[in-house]
């Protein structure tokens, strides 16, 4: 199962410069609580100041747990993130990643 999620960051380019270091290195806290998750590949892209984020898991999981308590090296790492982070201009007050809906899929037949 594959979900797709959207987040914009501070539109500072100081700042957009070390969210992108920060996720060269993320601690192996952060990985291990995805792995646990169920997660079995999480990528992120970027273009100016909008994140998208994909998450394969078997599970449907989500990268923040969903309503289960994040480990204390976990909240932390997402308490620094959300220095660089900013919601979308629609989302609900407290929303930060919002799953996006699949609107068009095509595979090519020979694949």
């Amino acid at each position: 199962m594959m979900d797709c999620y959207a987040l914009d960051l501070k539109d500072d380019p100081a700042l957009i410069a070390e969210y992108d270091r920060w996720h060269r290195n993320v601690w192996p806290e952060v990985l291990e609580h995805l792995r646990t998750q169920g997660i079995t590949r999480c990528t992120m892209h970027r273009t100016g100041n909008r994140l998208f984020m994909m998450v394969e898991s078997s599970t449907g999981a989500a990268t923040d747990g969903g309503a289960s308590p994040l480990p204390p090296r976990v909240q932390e790492w997402e308490e620094l993130m959300s220095t660089f982070q900013q919601s979308l201009p629609f989302a609900r007050p407290g929303e930060k990643w919002l799953r996006m809906e699949r609107i068009f899929e095509w595979e090519s037949e020979g694949r």
